[in-house]
């Protein structure tokens, strides 16, 4: 009697298991015994997963065995959600169904237990999770990961957040997950790519409806307004109920939605999509329009609307097409092995077939990683396909080989944003209970024009003034959003303050900051508002000479006494060429020397006086005119540019020279300056003073303290307006950042800050500022140091040559005629006087000493006698 109640259970039992049997329309109810193995599958079957997986794996071991002539059965198990029950759905598959392959969970949890079950039995076990550790297939020696990878995603995720220039974001998950260590590691470094970062990456459990809502809370009041959810399609719709509630579905958010949740968007009924309203999600893709899945689709939609009348949509997402290809792997691997596990695990690993969702091939028992999602928006009673991201072509709004691609999310279209808008959320906000921003201005500048702290430092009667406290204030007034803020005296250095801002002391830092490099480990600088560079600065020569002689600074001395040796050569050559046309001289030599000279020059200017008589005399007095001209234009032209110009030279050209004289330098106290000279244009620390106000850098270079200075553009500009006469720019200008405001690293504000500064420089604004802080300055000091534009001889060479050159030509062929002349005559006199001597001397013996009175005769044949007549 005790048995009957045992085999009473038994019979019932079998009663049950043979009606579940039935109402899943498996194969097992049919086989016949001998069967050639079993398929075992673990879901939930009460998700909307669960249920398309269910049937989409009924389906594949029916087309296989159809197809093949075969006859595998199908087991499936439930595994309610938990991964215990997945563990004891998968202990009794193995060892009282006696399947040859384990297919699913969907969860890594689930995963993990049925995987080791699997391994210790020598049972391969095809796993339905996306979001599975890199290690997984490592330490568990029969799993095999039958979905792709989803991992590219958070990449895509990325993609959208660069697109609208978004900076921080709040990441929420699912407590429990332990897959989710590699991929927010993706999606960390995918974010630095684009130039954000995670704000707040919040654990929630599912269960805590509390925490969830305090969590959300601190949330809400932080500054990011971007939301990435990383959670299952249940835990999802509890957090949007939640937000919704508290207001976070409004203006000025954005929800990002993950493949884990956005792939049942196609479920989504009336009321689910009001509660998402403006989400943006990232979808699986696979290849809808391929003939075998239109073929899966309409099967699939007809049987699922008999078997889950209750569900809104029909259609299978890549969740029924992944179970779909996990068993038909299963069932080849299979159909070729020898009815061993290790063959058995062995086919499914080389397992190479094109299936529902794309190519089906394992590299280290994993399927390549998806890279092409789809990107859909939820608007009104559905969701709208905005287009595709994929990590070979970014953005496009189809798929194809001549589709246009982008890397920005913008190109496909507008968007529909929560709350309604179209309009593009900034991404951040300043909560209405936030304090005004701590800003930091710094105490002790070299130059007050551009921030100037008065008042009583230890109260809080202070103001501040200056260029970069006007420009601060213009900028944000171009702001599109009021920002709350305060001043704040800081003593110390320029280096210290931007160190305050990393400390979190202040929230910002303005005043004369230059941007350099090593500020950028504590801070972001805006866009430099002033001119970059760095300029030497030395004193200009000095020239203190009466200026009474300015007459004689258009030529040098040498140049001078050259002038007046070939003046005074040329009118002595053109006085002694023509002085036997003018009156004889008289009186004492140094009387008639006076005259020559006198006479030298007043010929160069009596253009109107006596008219030359040689040619000799008329050549040397053209070009030496011409030489005078040429001299006298140039004279007025340079006598006129330095009474009309100053001339200024540097004391010092380049820094070479300043190292090679070992010479002291200038710079401003506590700025970067110093670090700069010594490192990179190399001059001793020894050599480097610094000085806090700029009388007391001119001071040092007017005392010769030191050689030069270093000051960057916008001070050079400052202080060579008001010593305008004493100092000048010298060398080459070193490129170095310029003055901007520090704010916090990834600080929301400043793409907005920066934006508003370049309106204001577009205005014109910063130039007018600048330009009326220029010419407040007035310029002190007296004359400069006047140059040496004097010329020298050099420069006339060639007219001092033709000229000098042209009179000692004249001069010569004049001395040469004139002796050639005279030697004439005096043979001429000579031969004569010997004649008449003769003559005489025959006469005198003829007639014994009488002197004859006839007259005598020159023979005509005698040579000059013409003129010797005319000398007697």
């Amino acid at each position: 009697m005790t048995k009957f109640p045992f085999l009473f259970s038994f019979l019932f039992f079998a009663l049950i298991v043979s009606g579940n049997h039935e109402t899943q329309r498996t194969v097992s109810s049919k086989m016949v015994d001998g069967g050639r193995g079993k398929i075992g599958a673990i879901v939930d079957k009460n998700s909307r997963i669960g249920k398309e997986e269910s049937l989409a794996m009924l389906m594949a071991v029916e087309d296989f065995n159809n197809i093949n002539y075969q006859n595998f059965s199908f087991v499936i198990k439930d595994s309610k959600n938990d991964p215990n029950q997945a563990a004891l759905a998968a202990e009794d598959l193995i060892s009282m169904q006696q399947v040859q392959v384990l297919i699913g969970p969907q969860t890594w949890e689930a995963v993990s237990v049925v995987a080791k079950v699997g391994s210790e039995n020598k049972i391969p076990v095809l796993a339905l999770a996306n979001d599975m550790p890199k290690w997984a297939t490592e330490r568990l020696a029969f799993l095999v990961q039958a979905s792709p990878s989803q991992f590219n995603q958070m990449r895509a995720v990325a993609a959208i957040i660069g697109s609208w220039d978004w900076r921080l974001v709040n990441v929420i998950y699912e407590d429990g997950d332990f897959s989710t260590a590699d991929i927010f590691s993706n999606l960390e470094h995918a974010l630095k790519d684009v130039g954000a970062e995670i704000s707040e990456l919040v654990s929630l459990p599912q269960f805590d409806s509390n925490l969830l809502s305090n969590e959300l809370e601190r949330l809400r009041r932080g500054p990011s307004r971007v939301f990435v959810v990383h959670t299952s399609f249940k835990f999802g719709l509890h957090l949007f109920q939640t937000a919704k509630e508290m207001g976070m579905m409004e203006k000025e958010y954005v929800w990002i939605t993950t493949d884990s949740f956005t792939s049942l968007a196609h479920s989504f009924n009336v009321s689910v999509n009001s509660l998402l309203q403006g989400v943006i999600g990232v979808k699986s893709y696979f290849p809808e329009n391929h003939p075998p899945f239109r073929k899966f689709y309409r099967r699939f939609c007809s049987r699922f609307r008999i078997e889950h009348s209750d569900e809104y949509n029909h259609e299978p997402s890549i969740f029924a097409v992944q179970a779909y290809d996990a068993v038909r792997t299963a069932a080849m691997a299979m159909s070729r092995s020898q009815g061993t596990a290790h063959h058995l695990f062995e086919f499914i690993k080389v397992a190479d077939f094109q299936g529902l969702g794309g190519n089906i091939q394992f590299k280290h028992r994993k399927l390549a990683p998806a890279n092409t999602f789809q990107i859909i928006n939820v608007m009104g009673r559905s969701y709208r396909e905005l287009g595709f991201w994929s990590v070979e072509l970014g953005f496009s709004r189809e798929l194809g080989k001549n589709t246009s691609t982008s890397s920005s999310m913008k190109d496909l279209g507008p968007v529909f944003w929560p709350g309604g808008y179209s309009e593009t959320p900034r991404g951040w906000a300043i909560p209405t209970d936030a304090r005004p921003l701590k800003i930091g201005v710094p105490t002790s500048p070299m130059f007050k024009q551009y921030v100037n702290v008065e008042g009583d430092q230890i109260g809080n009667n202070l103001s501040f003034n200056g260029l970069a406290i006007d420009l601060f204030k213009a900028t944000l007034d171009n702001l599109c959003f009021p920002l709350p803020h305060k001043f704040y005296a800081y003593s110390g250095t320029y280096d210290d303050l931007v160190k305050q801002i990393y400390l979190k002391e202040f929230d910002a830092a303005v005043g004369d900051i230059a941007i350099v490099s090593s500020r950028y480990e504590h801070a972001e600088f805006t866009h430099p508002y002033s001119e970059a560079g760095l300029v030497m600065i030395v004193p200009t020569i000095n020239n203190r000479s009466n200026r009474a002689l300015l007459f004689t600074k258009p030529f040098t001395l040498t140049m001078w006494i050259v002038i007046s040796v070939v003046n005074v050569y040329n009118g002595f050559v053109v006085w002694f060429i023509e002085r036997n046309h003018g009156p004889e001289p008289e009186g004492s030599m140094f009387s008639q020397a006076g005259t020559m000279l006198c006479s030298s020059f007043t010929t160069l200017f009596s253009l109107q006086g006596n008219r030359l008589h040689s040619n000799l005399s008329r050549m040397t007095m053209v070009v030496w005119l011409f030489v005078a001209l040429v001299i006298t234009q140039i004279y007025t032209a340079n006598l006129t540019s330095m009474l009309t110009i100053q001339q200024l030279e540097p004391t010092i050209s380049n820094i070479e020279t300043l190292r090679r004289m070992n010479a002291f330098v200038g710079c401003g106290r506590g700025s970067f300056v110093k670090g700069y000279l010594e490192t990179v244009l190399h001059f001793p620390t020894e050599t480097i003073k610094n000085y806090s106000t700029p009388d007391g850098l001119a001071d040092a270079l007017r005392n010769q303290e030191i050689a030069a200075t270093f000051l960057e553009v916008p001070f050079a500009k400052l202080f060579l307006a008001r010593f305008c006469k004493e100092f000048m720019i010298s060398g080459p200008t070193y490129k170095v950042g310029g003055f901007g405001f520090a704010f916090p690293r990834g600080s929301l504000l400043l793409p907005y800050v920066n934006q508003a500064l370049l309106k204001v420089s577009e205005t014109g604004k910063y130039r007018e500022l600048e330009g009326s802080m220029i010419a407040s300055e007035k310029c002190e000091d007296g004359e400069g140091k006047d140059g040496s534009p004097s010329l020298s001889p050099n420069s006339f060479f060639l007219l001092f040559v033709l000229s000098a050159g042209v009179s000692t030509i004249a001069l010569t062929l004049y001395v040469y005629n004139a002796t050639h002349n005279s030697n004439l005559q005096q043979n001429t006199i000579w031969r004569l006087m010997i004649a008449v001597m003769r003559k005489w001397g025959n006469h005198r013996r003829r007639f014994s000493r009488r002197v004859s009175e006839e007259p005598h005769t020159i023979p005509n044949n005698f040579p000059n006698a013409t003129n010797m007549q005319s000398l007697a």
